[in-house]
């Protein structure tokens, strides 16, 4: 495949409108002669034995699938949204998967905000599940579920990325790290940073854990609607 060719592909598999040729010219840096040859190339390579076709639509091109097999595509659509958590569920498992069980107001005085809601949504979901009273405050805990390791990739509960990068600071800083270290997921000495606020995702437990340790959450970040 020649390079003009890649690179409409890529463009054509990119953009969710077709794109004109002279769109694709300006994009790709090549004249209507080559990109004109590009096209006829990708076209011949998505031929009736691939899932996909180059198609001229509405005064530009597009790389989509065959017709045919849209009985296959509609099972796709038909399939409902994928379950993504926020960053406010993402930080809350993070306080329950280095400190399970832990109870609620924990949960609650370490993000810095009501987790309610959250943490009742993240039940529901099957992420995360009761583990009996804690004896001094008569306060439920909780702790993570089989699927809360499936959905992050985890060989057991205690399968978690070490915390010896993490820096923990601010107010809570302190109790926090004293728990980890009695947890076992922290040495006593200093720590280093390797995330900020945000960067925390799903499939990411790592990432998720540094921004659990902060403290700086927004006040008014409420658990309403995760």
């Amino acid at each position: 495949m020649t390079e003009v060719a890649r690179r409409v592909e890529a463009l054509l598999f990119l953009s969710p409108d077709p794109l004109p040729v002279e769109v694709l010219c300006e994009l790709v840096d090549a004249d209507g002669e080559a990109t004109a040859a590009a096209l006829e190339e990708l076209t011949a390579r998505h031929d009736e034995r691939s899932g996909l076709e180059v198609a001229e639509v509405a005064g530009g091109y597009a790389l989509r699938t065959r017709a045919d097999l849209d009985d296959v595509c509609d099972r796709l659509r038909r399939r409902p949204p994928e379950d993504r958590l926020s960053p406010a569920a993402l930080e809350t498992l993070a306080v329950v998967a280095y400190l399970e069980p832990v109870t609620r107001p924990d949960i609650g005085r370490l993000r810095g905000v009501a987790v309610d809601s959250t943490v009742a949504n993240l039940v529901e979901r099957g992420l995360l599940e009761e583990a009996g009273r804690a004896a001094s405050t008569g306060a439920m805990r909780y702790r993570t579920t089989r699927t809360f390791q499936e959905r992050f990739g985890l060989r057991d509960a205690g399968d978690l990325p070490p915390m010896e990068r993490f820096e923990l600071t601010g107010p809570q800083a302190e109790e926090l790290r004293r728990r980890l270290v009695e947890s076992g997921h922290l040495p006593s000495g200093p720590t280093h940073v390797v995330a900020g606020p945000g960067e925390a995702h799903e499939g990411d437990p790592e990432a998720a854990a540094a921004v659990a340790s902060r403290d700086d959450v927004a006040p008014d970040e409420d658990d309403e609607g995760e």
